[in-house]
């Protein structure tokens, strides 16, 4: 028994004599990790602007039209990251791509944007429920998987080419409908606004809307100019307190009159084209659909979501395309060596071929450059958002606390000189040049990772077949009496003054 125990107590000896460099080097690592955090900044830490100032760059300065050059501001007075606060909002501005990389690898499971809290307030005020733009969590991610089926697979996505293909012949004609002396087209974005929401309509409802006939529908022109207000309105709405809604009324009336037609028309469409699909069930005959609407009236979700999708999509698509399209011919038309080798690019592909497909676009590397290039001058959103509200995160040697409002700033970023050679030049080729390589994070308009835009490919799609098909047709010149037009921010960025264009037949 003695021995026994001499034994288990020699082996306690050796075993704690062992286990000593552990313990010590445990305790080491546990002191570098608290150092570490002690090393860590607070945002009490991080530069920006005084309450004060940063209002008056908001409303006295016009800030809230050119957000977007605050973002150059900001990184010129302060470097890759501060603060702004507005009222108790405080906001981080991540103007890098390594930090902003940063950002959204911590994201968690469940990103979060903005809060985009007009939006949301309109909906409880209204009993709406919230569509994919809005939604948050759970309700977000259940939706998204189910359209991501149908928008973010290619094979998918490419089954509405001939759909698309039939707009942008109607586009065509109504260039050719519009043209003056000199071929001169007046204000193009406004007609690429209606084809951009005729498009996303062929795709959502798989019927036309009318907004590329010769007389566009009253009440299809009153959606447009209800988004175009409704985007103004945000703007205003946010940046003030709520409480002064009650003094000043009219910003916030005005945007909730948008909504609601908006939610009235997209809801007609749907219920019409359900009817239609009742109806037909009805006589016994079989029904197919390709369409959005189609897929999600059959998912089991309450109708009330599904109004919300499509309203949101609708919004959505439009100012993607219509300010895309407006930059791109903007920019070819400037430079017309550029446009020369698209054109033979795309020629070749055809052989002789009038419309092209989308499985023609694979071999257009020269377009899909040319888009990559115009998103980066011209980014559809100048500034995502992240609250990251399942922890703390660590961000450019800052601790950033959950629930911060973090902007990722990629106007900044697309035209930074350490990422870009000439950031503010028009060089498509900048992308097929294997020797220049840009950090995957500095230009990314679609957004990245779980909440990066669920209707990029289509998007894509439309903006492939109808610049292609234009420069077939056309060749695109400048307006001679034109100036030279920059982007302004009305929630997205957009042009700041009409972009009219010359459309040569060829």
């Amino acid at each position: 028994m003695i021995t026994v125990r001499r034994m288990l107590q020699q082996a306690l000896r050796v075993s704690v004599r062992n286990a000593f460099p552990l313990v010590k080097w445990m305790e080491r690592w546990a002191e570098g990790a608290s150092a570490k955090q002690q090393a860590l900044k607070t945002l009490g830490d991080m530069p920006g602007p005084s309450v004060a100032s940063f209002a008056w760059d908001l409303f006295a300065k016009r800030g809230l039209s050119r957000l977007h050059e605050l973002q150059l501001e900001g990184v010129q007075r302060y470097g890759p990251m501060w603060k702004a606060s507005f009222g108790p909002i405080l906001t981080v501005h991540v103007a890098d791509p390594v930090l902003i990389e940063q950002v959204l690898r911590q994201e968690g499971q469940h990103p979060m944007r903005s809060d985009l809290s007009s939006w949301k307030d309109y909906r409880k005020l209204r009993g709406h429920h919230y569509g994919l733009l809005t939604s948050e969590g759970e309700e977000w991610q259940s939706v998204r998987s189910l359209l991501g089926k149908h928008m973010l697979r290619p094979k998918a996505v490419e089954a509405y080419d001939k759909t698309l293909n039939g707009v942008v012949g109607d586009l065509v004609s109504k260039l050719r409908l519009r043209r003056r002396s000199q071929g001169l087209v007046n204000d193009i974005a406004s007609e690429f606004y209606r084809f951009g929401l005729e498009g996303i309509s062929s795709v959502l409802f798989e019927s036309r809307i009318g907004c590329l006939d010769e007389v566009v529908p009253e009440e299809t022109e009153r959606f447009i100019q209800s988004i175009n207000t409704m985007f103004v309105m945000t703007l205003l709405t946010m940046a003030m307190p709520k409480w002064l809604h009650q003094l000043f009324p009219k910003p916030w009336n005005i945007f909730c009159q948008c909504w609601d037609y908006m939610f009235d028309f997209a809801k007609g469409h749907i219920d019409q084209r359900l009817t239609a699909e009742a109806e037909k069930v009805a006589r016994g005959e079989k029904v197919e659909g390709r369409y959005l609407t189609y897929f999600l009236s059959r998912t089991g979700l309450p109708m009330k979501t599904v109004y919300s999708n499509v309203t949101e999509l609708l919004l959505a698509g439009v100012d993607t395309i219509s300010s895309t399209m407006s930059w791109s011919l903007y920019e070819l038309s400037r430079h017309p060596k550029v446009q020369a080798l698209l054109r033979d690019e795309v020629l070749r592909v055809l052989e002789g071929r009038s419309v092209p497909e989308a499985a023609d676009v694979a071999r257009m590397p020269l377009l899909k450059a040319t888009v990559k290039e115009v998103l980066r001058l011209y980014p559809v959103i100048p500034a995502n958002a992240r609250v990251i509200t399942e922890r703390d995160i660590q961000v450019g040697g800052y601790l950033i606390p959950k629930n911060t409002l973090i902007t990722l700033c990629h106007f900044a970023t697309s035209r930074d000189p350490a990422v870009f050679v000439n950031p503010d030049e028009f060089q498509p080729h900048r992308w097929l040049n294997k020797d220049q390589t840009h950090h995957p994070y500095a230009s990314v308009p679609f957004g990245v990772g779980k909440r990066s835009c669920i209707g990029r490919r289509i998007a894509e799609l439309e903006l492939y077949l109808a610049l292609s098909r234009i420069l077939v047709e056309f060749d695109v010149k400048p307006d001679p009496g034109g100036i030279s037009v920059k982007p302004m921010t009305r929630t997205l960025l957009v042009p700041e003054n009409v972009i009219s264009l010359q459309f040569i037949e060829r």
